[in-house]
């Protein structure tokens, strides 16, 4: 059974820095890209950022760009989100997923076969 547990949100302050983590199990995660989306209330759910398997490569939506790092640590089974100078409009709940497309990158919903329960993430003004 396949489970992914994001962590690390939380409420902070505008220009404050949060890191997200998200722990797999149940797959070979070393196999596959992972992606970290979020999901405004009211709004479709959103790619922010991906990462290969090997970390190798990396895709930013571009709002992302300059403020999101994406890592992993395919020996903890555990893909990051690193984000920086957070603004009142990246309040979201956001989501790891897997993908097992092997099309590169893989920016839509569809192309995600598990994803976590999310973590919820609040920048206040």
């Amino acid at each position: 059974q396949v489970q992914l547990v994001e962590s690390g949100g939380g409420l902070v302050q505008a220009g404050d820095s949060l890191r997200l983590s998200c722990a797999a199990s149940g797959l070979a995660f070393r196999f596959y890209s992972m992606g970290w989306f979020r999901q405004a209330p009211g709004k479709e759910r959103q790619i922010i950022a991906v990462i290969n398997e090997s970390g190798g490569s990396t895709y930013y939506e571009d709002s992302a760009k300059g403020r999101c790092t994406v890592s992993r640590d395919n020996s903890k089974k555990t893909v990051y989100l690193q984000m920086n100078s957070l603004k009142p409009e990246d309040t979201a709940a956001y989501f790891c997923a897997v993908s097992v497309n092997r099309n590169w990158p893989p920016r839509t919903r569809d192309e995600y076969t598990y994803w976590g329960q999310g973590t919820q993430v609040t920048v206040s003004s």
